[in-house]
C-alpha cells in the first residue's frame, strides 16, 4: 500500500481511539501548562530570546563549512576521529564496518532521533548485534516492539499501567505501577549492557566549532554512562548542529530545556572534547563523529526551506500541533513527526512518497509560535504543498483540472455568477452518490450569493 493512502488509514484509527487521545491530551496538557509557567520565568522577553536564537543560528548557516571544519580540526588534535557521511547509507557502514573490526557484538545507545533517521537499529540488529536503547523512554518503545511516538519524549503514548504490563510480559518483572521500581526494572536490565558493550553510540544536541566539544543534554544519565564505559564512543550528528563556542550554550540549553520539557536547565549536560587523554582515568579509548549530511546540503541551498535548519529538536512545535495531538506520533511513519517532520521528511527520504505530510496541517500556525528558534513552520508547509503539486506533480489529473476551473471561474465576478446555478445542480445530483461520511461533510450551497445579499441590504438602505 502506498504510504499516503496508509497514512490516512491510521490516522483514522488514531482518531477514533479516545483512550489513546486522552492519554496524548493529558500529557501534553500537563507540558504545556509547566513550559508556559518557565518561559515567564526563565526569560525577561521570551520572544527577543528566540530572535537572538534565530540570528545566531542564521549566522552559523551562512559560515557552515568554515565551522565544521574548525570543529573537525580542534577535535582530532585531541585523538577524535571525524567522518563526513554524505548519505544514511554511508553513515550506517561506517559503523558496521566499525563494529566488524572491533568484532563488537553488543551495542549500547543512548537516545538519537539521528539514528533513527538512518535506521542504525535495524542495520545492526541485521549484522547479529545486540543494541540496546539506554534512555528509558527509548527502552520501553524498543521492548514493546515500536518506534519512538515523539522526538523528546518517545514513550508518550503509554502510561504507567502500560509500561507495568510490559516490563511483566517482556522482562518478567513483577508486576507494580509504582515510577521509582519501574526505574529500577529498567536500570537493572541495562546494568548488563553498560559492562559488556563494546561500542556506545550517542547523538549529540550541539557541537562547538571553537571548542572542538560535543554537547549532551538528558535528564537521565544514561548518555554519560553510554559516552564513558564501553571502549569506543560514536557519535552522529547532523551538520546544521554545530555553534560558534560555548558562549552560545547560555541562550541555547535553556531555551532547548523550556521548550523541551519545561525545565530550567536539564539535569545532565556534558561537554566533550575527545576520547581519553595520557593520564585520564576512564573514558572511551576511541572516538568516532559521524557528520551526518542525507540532504541538508541540499535544504541549504533553498533560500525558501535553508532556515529550518535552525531546528534544535525540542518538540514544541508536536506538542502545539492540533493534527499531532489528534492522530499522535506513529501516524507520520517518520523519526520525525508533526510539523517540523512534515516539513523535513519530504526533502530527506522524497516527495514521490511524502507528499502527502505538509497536507497533515490546519495551517493554524501555532507551531510557528512555539518554535524557540522562530522557524516559519506553516509557510514552509505551504511551500511544501506548492513543490508537491507544481514539481513533483503529486496531485490526481481530476484534482489539477478541478482546481484550473476554479481559478478560471473566481477570476471574474460574472463568471462566478454563471457557474452558480450548474454548481448548485451538479451538487444535488452528485451528493446521492458519495458514501455516507462523504456526503455529510459536503456543505450544502446557499439559495443566495454573498454579492447577491449585499447588493438586496444597499438596495433596502436607500430607501431609508
Amino acid at each position: 500500500m502506498q504510504e499516503p493512502r496508509a497514512f490516512l488509514q491510521r490516522a483514522a484509527a488514531k482518531t477514533r481511539d479516545e483512550e489513546h487521545r486522552l492519554k496524548i491530551l493529558k500529557a501534553i496538557d500537563t507540558y504545556t501548562r509547566v513550559v508556559e509557567q518557565r518561559k515567564h520565568t526563565q526569560f525577561r522577553d521570551w520572544r527577543q530570546a528566540r530572535q537572538l536564537a534565530a540570528r545566531i543560528k542564521d549566522d552559523v548557516l551562512a559560515r557552515l563549512p568554515e565551522l565544521l571544519q574548525q570543529f573537525e580540526e580542534r577535535i582530532t588534535a585531541r585523538g577524535a576521529r571525524v567522518f563526513w557521511a554524505e548519505t544514511a547509507a554511508e553513515a550506517r557502514q561506517y559503523i558496521l564496518d566499525l563494529v566488524a573490526r572491533r568484532q563488537a557484538r553488543v551495542v549500547v545507545k543512548s537516545k538519537s532521533m539521528t539514528t533513527e533517521e538512518i535506521g542504525l537499529n535495524e542495520a545492526l540488529q541485521h549484522a547479529g548485534v545486540d543494541v540496546w536503547e539506554s534512555d528509558l523512554g527509548e527502552l520501553i518503545v524498543q521492548v514493546a516492539g515500536e518506534k519512538p511516538y515523539h522526538i523528546v519524549t518517545p514513550a508518550m503514548h503509554k502510561n504507567r499501567e502500560d509500561v507495568a504490563r510490559l516490563f511483566h510480559e517482556k522482562l518478567g518483572a513483577p508486576l507494580t505501577q509504582d515510577v521509582e521500581q519501574l526505574t529500577m526494572i529498567a536500570r537493572e536490565h541495562l546494568r548488563h549492557a553498560y559492562v559488556s558493550a563494546e561500542i556506545g553510540i550517542t547523538g549529540a544536541n550541539f557541537i562547538l566549532a571553537e571548542e572542538g566539544a560535543i554537547v549532551m543534554t538528558e535528564n537521565e544519565g544514561n548518555g554519560r554512562l553510554t559516552m564513558a564505559c564501553p571502549p569506543v564512543h560514536v557519535v552522529l550528528v547532523g551538520l546544521e548542529k554545530v555553534l560558534p563556542s560555548m558562549r552560545e550554550l547560555a541562550l541555547f540549553l535553556p531555551l532547548l530545556a523550556t521548550s523541551g520539557t519545561g525545565q530550567q536547565i536539564t539535569c545532565y549536560n556534558s561537554i566533550v572534547r575527545g576520547p581519553r587523554q595520557p593520564g585520564e582515568p576512564d573514558g572511551p579509548e576511541e572516538m568516532h563523529i559521524i557528520l551526518l549530511d542525507n540532504g541538508r546540503t541540499e535544504l541549504l541551498a533553498q533560500p525558501e526551506f535553508q532556515h529550518v535548519l535552525r531546528c534544535i529538536r525540542c518538540g514544541a512545535c508536536l506538542n502545539a500541533c492540533p493534527v499531532y495531538r489528534t492522530i499522535g506520533g506513529h501516524t507520520y511513519n517518520t523519526p520525525y513527526q508533526g510539523p517540523i517532520g512534515s516539513v523535513i521528511t519530504p526533502h530527506l527520504r522524497g516527495f514521490r512518497q511524502w507528499y502527502h505530510l505538509p497536507f497533515a496541517s490546519s495551517l493554524c500556525g501555532a507551531c510557528s509560535d512555539v518554535c524557540p528558534v522562530n522557524i516559519d513552520l506553516h509557510h514552509l508547509l505551504l511551500w511544501n504543498r506548492h513543490r508537491a503539486v507544481e514539481r513533483e506533480h503529486t496531485a490526481a489529473p481530476g484534482w489539477r483540472l478541478a482546481m484550473k476551473l476554479w481559478a478560471w471561474g473566481m477570476r471574474r465576478r460574472k463568471r462566478i455568477a454563471l457557474l452558480r446555478p450548474w454548481l448548485r445542480l451538479g451538487t444535488k445530483l452528485l451528493l446521492p452518490l458519495l458514501p455516507g461520511a462523504q456526503r455529510r461533510r459536503v456543505p450544502s450551497m446557499a439559495e443566495h450569493s454573498f454579492a447577491r445579499l449585499w447588493r438586496d441590504h444597499e438596495r433596502q438602505k436607500s430607501h431609508f
